[in-house]
């Protein structure tokens, strides 16, 4: 016998702690960058798009921030759509925030003009809309109600993938959206869907197209069975002929 997945049977609050830690340990992180940038230029880092030594930014990029108030902005989102993400879809998220990380720098690269761009926001926007689109796909109610969480506290994300300000990177944004639906697509089926609460007329709607199947297949009553072969009745009477023993003559008697 195989021994069961930890993370698929693992509670709600234990999954919420492990997301949670995660999401905490990488904004520790982003602190870390962001004290180090401060000590030495870090423009080498950044992405730069169309150029060859910008490329190195794909996967450095989103550890750089260009304020404090960037810096915390886009903690917060990760703590948050991080955590949620990380309950709900354990396993999916494994796999998504790779995706989400590389081809939202991808995209960047391809889809900007120039400029250095550096944040996490690439991968906030892919988070959210990873929410949004798995809660379109799956529809049970933990998916649902981390997509509302997620469009009510950070709904501007829908509108911040379109060019708005000049000192925003829209294209970073527009990217890790992407890549958060693409990422919804593929491994929407790969978290187990909660266990669904049966109601009282939905069983009842069950007994009833119970009861409807065993009518069907039950079988027929004696009289409506078809033969091949009826006996011919004749209401009339019957008349046998017989030969008396002894005379030669015969002798007719009605049967009924």
């Amino acid at each position: 016998m195989s021994n069961p997945d930890p993370i698929e049977s693992s509670p709600i609050p234990q999954r919420f702690r492990r997301a949670l830690n995660i999401s905490l340990g990488f904004i520790a992180l982003l602190f870390a960058c962001f004290y180090l940038q401060q000590q030495s230029e870090y423009q080498s880092l950044s992405l730069q798009p169309g150029v060859a030594a910008g490329l190195v930014g794909i996967l450095t990029a989103p550890l750089l921030h260009g304020s404090f108030e960037h810096l915390f902005s886009n903690s917060f989102s990760i703590l948050v759509l991080g955590t949620l993400a990380g309950t709900v879809y354990p396993k999916a998220s494994v796999r998504a925030l790779p995706v989400i990380w590389i081809l939202s720098g991808i995209g960047t690269w391809f889809l900007a003009i120039k400029g250095f761009h550096i944040g996490a926001s690439g991968i906030t926007h892919g988070l959210m809309f990873f929410l949004m689109t798995l809660g379109l796909l799956r529809r049970d109610r933990p998916a649902i109600a981390a997509a509302f969480i997620g469009i009510l506290l950070f709904g501007g994300m829908l509108l911040s993938v379109l060019p708005q300000q000049p000192d925003i990177s829209w294209e970073y944004h527009l990217s890790g959206a992407l890549a958060g639906v693409l990422s919804a697509v593929i491994w929407r089926k790969l978290d187990p869907a909660p266990p669904r609460r049966v109601y009282s007329w939905e069983e009842e709607e069950a007994e009833e197209e119970i009861d409807e199947e065993a009518e069907t297949f039950e079988p027929p009553r004696p009289q409506e069975v078809p033969v091949l072969w009826h006996r011919p009745t004749n209401d009339g009477p019957v008349v046998l002929p017989f030969r008396r023993p002894g005379t030669g003559k015969t002798s007719e008697y009605d049967e009924r």
